[in-house]
C-alpha cells in the first residue's frame, strides 16, 4: 500500500472505523461473552502497526470463542471490514489480538489506553 498523506488516512480511518463497528455489532449478536472491539494504528507506519483488539468480558469467554469456529468468523469479519475499508494486507490475522475485560482489570486497573500501547 503506497504512503499515504494525513487527509487520506483520516478518510481511511474513518472508514475503518464504521466498517469494524458493522462487524462489532454482528459479533455481539453472535458470540457469547463478546463485548467491542477497538483498533490503533501508527501513522507513520501504516499498515505494519495496524491492530485489531477484540474484547471479550471474560477470560473464559475469549477462551470458548478462540477453542471454537468463532476465531474462524472474527478473522473473517476483520477481514471483511478491511477489504471494505480498502486496505490490503498480507495477512490480517497477525494484525488481530483478542483479549478481555477481566485481563485488563487484573494486569493494568482496567486501563486499556496503557494495556492496549504496551505500558
Amino acid at each position: 500500500m503506497k504512503a499515504l498523506n494525513k487527509r487520506e488516512l483520516a478518510r481511511m480511518e474513518r472508514e475503518l472505523i464504521a466498517c469494524l463497528t458493522e462487524a462489532c455489532e454482528t459479533a455481539k449478536a453472535e458470540i457469547v461473552g463478546f463485548s467491542w472491539l477497538t483498533h490503533r494504528l501508527e501513522p507513520d507506519a501504516f499498515p505494519g502497526s495496524l491492530r485489531i483488539t477484540w474484547v471479550f468480558d471474560r477470560e473464559s469467554d475469549k477462551a470458548a470463542a478462540l477453542a471454537g469456529a468463532h476465531k474462524a468468523r472474527m478473522l473473517a469479519l476483520t477481514a471483511q471490514a478491511l477489504e471494505e475499508a480498502g486496505i490490503r494486507l498480507d495477512h490480517a490475522a497477525w494484525h488481530v489480538r483478542f483479549d478481555s475485560e477481566e485481563a485488563c482489570t487484573h494486569s493494568h486497573g482496567g486501563d486499556w489506553n496503557r494495556r492496549l500501547h504496551g505500558r
